[in-house]
């Protein structure tokens, strides 16, 4: 689960003390990152300009403005929108429709277009449809001219016909299954089992089935046919990686380059993948920001080694778990679920350490019920509200991430099973605190999935970059591995001797030069790589 990605920038592992105004607020603050778990380069072999509509009679895409942005957010007015009926089942696609929302940014030289680079931010669950503005601040100019940029909305995402589970409280601790104080599940196993009910019975509760990554590649070959190309090229993170993946096992022969960033094992999803990955990937990156807490305890004062801020955070979240904080001004109550959550989300970027040592701190105050002026800074930045979004449910990521990791794959229903799990994961992985063998909504999801998953095979073209970072904490480096297995021969696999969950643009001159040269020439190492950094 991860959080959108932001602008490029270079990593600030040096800054000294803090400065909130260098540390951007994630973009939603309940959602920023749930994410543990981009997309595939188009090329449609050297067509100067780029058509509108697919060969055989489909609908062209008729380009305008896109809709209205949140209150102080911006987009590159080159972008322009157009929407797409996609079949909800695409075994009947004479039947009921969904509405795809898509975005691009045409080339400026028309003279080198290669094609089209699709992009998906990943999530599961997060809006895409921004994306061709984002990238076009971040990919150099020799990419840039290769390549139409194309962002949509997922199905149910967004701007694309929109789901919604009816759930009103859609915190990121009710959603991430932490036991309670004493590791009980059974409040857990109650929430999970009611919010599968209401999700079952909400007014999306027909379409909530379709919302599979199987069906989310297909509309993707949609998009391709519509915008009339032989071929796609992508970039996808994080949840996208398994997308691409899937796309790129449905569709080998409309596949052109892609490039792949913080990998989903497609070998294990979604139950086993969170019980495998999710404590080992905490465990791998959270000395990171331990050592940096430790560097700067004059001003933090939480241990003067990694192991002494380790031990002070699992104290702290122990005391959370008994007694939540309330923070003053907001209705909000830090919970042990809700505080390890926060840390999950902000160790997925270098540059946003420093805020989540500065967090750590102004929790600790306000456990001791001594919070500061500056404490009081730092929990306004990180719990500020986003505007709401007109005609997009409160709830819609979560509806969609919960369709997704449930419709996508079988989970299991043994609540005895759930419960040792979890005792035994506490004890072994005591940053995670069992909740990634917790009980989940998917349990006592009302439909099994409608198809077995996709599997991801070596069949194909060697068209693939697969980048991965070596302390990734949201989809870690075996995580990585699985895929780099799955794929076999059709990838070359960079790795990155780093931390976080994004590797190009986050300053490896390494691994940014071959992700450049592979899409501006197809070119691709033969064997894989591995960057100092």
């Amino acid at each position: 689960m991860n959080e959108p990605r932001k602008r490029r920038t270079k990593p600030l592992a040096d800054e000294a003390a803090f400065p909130l105004a260098h540390h951007p607020r994630p973009l939603d603050s309940r959602w920023a990152l749930l994410s543990v778990l981009l997309l595939t380069a188009v090329a449609g072999c050297s067509s100067n300009t780029p058509p509108d509509a697919a060969p055989g009679g489909d609908r062209p895409l008729l380009w305008g403005p896109c809709p209205a942005l949140p209150e102080g957010a911006t987009r590159d007015p080159r972008q322009t929108c157009a929407t797409l009926q996609v079949p909800l089942d695409h075994d009947h696609p004479d039947g009921r429709t969904l509405e795809l929302a898509v975005s691009r940014i045409v080339t400026a030289r028309p003279d080198s277009r290669r094609g089209v680079l699709l992009l998906n931010p990943g999530g599961p669950g997060l809006e895409g449809l921004e994306l061709p503005s984002l990238y076009a601040t971040m990919l150099p100019s020799e990419v840039l001219d290769r390549y139409d940029l194309i962002g949509f909305d997922p199905r149910g995402v967004g701007s694309s016909s929109p789901v919604t589970c009816g759930l009103t409280d859609v915190s990121l601790a009710t959603i991430f299954p932490y036991p309670a104080a004493d590791g009980s599940i059974d409040a857990n196993v109650a929430l999970a089992r009611e919010t599968a009910a209401r999700c079952a019975a909400s007014t999306s509760g027909d379409v909530l089935p379709f919302i599979t990554t199987a069906n989310t590649a297909r509309d993707m070959d949609r998009i391709r046919q519509a915008l009339g190309e032989g071929k796609i090229s992508y970039w996808g993170q994080s949840y996208g990686t398994y997308l691409g993946a899937v796309y790129a096992s449905l569709f080998a022969e409309h596949t052109d380059r892609m490039v792949l960033e913080g990998n989903i094992d497609p070998s294990s999803v979604w139950h086993e993948g969170f019980a495998r990955f999710w404590g080992v990937g905490m465990a791998s990156r959270f000395p990171d920001a331990a050592s940096h807490a430790a560097a700067n305890d004059d001003l933090v004062h939480l241990g003067r080694s990694a192991e002494e801020v380790t031990a002070a955070y699992l104290e702290l979240a122990s005391r959370l778990d008994a007694t939540p904080a309330s923070v003053p001004g907001t209705s909000v109550r830090i919970s042990g679920g809700l505080f390890r959550t926060f840390t999950y989300s902000l160790l997925q970027r270098d540059e946003q350490i420093p805020l989540l040592v500065q967090f750590w701190r102004a929790i600790g105050h306000l456990a001791d019920g001594t919070p500061t002026a500056e404490d009081a800074a730092v929990l306004q930045q990180l719990f500020a509200q986003e505007p709401a979004r007109t005609g997009v449910p409160v709830d819609n990521q979560t509806a969609v991430f919960l369709s997704l990791i449930c419709g996508d794959a079988s989970w299991p229903t043994d609540i005895e099973l759930y419960r040792k799990n979890t005792a035994e994961d506490r004890a072994a992985h005591p940053l995670t605190a069992g909740m990634p063998f917790n009980i989940w909504p998917c349990a006592f999801w009302k439909t099994q999935p409608r198809e077995a998953p996709v599997e991801v095979t070596s069949q194909g073209a060697h068209n693939i970059l697969l980048l991965q970072n070596r302390r990734d904490n949201a989809t870690p480096w075996e995580s990585g591995l699985g895929m780099r297995e799955a794929l076999g021969a059709r990838a070359t696999f960079v790795g990155v001797d780093a931390g976080g969950h994004y590797v190009y643009g986050q300053g490896s001159s390494c691994a940014d030069s071959v992700s450049d040269t592979f899409l501006v020439t197809g070119q691709l190492p033969q064997d894989d790589v591995f960057c100092a950094n």
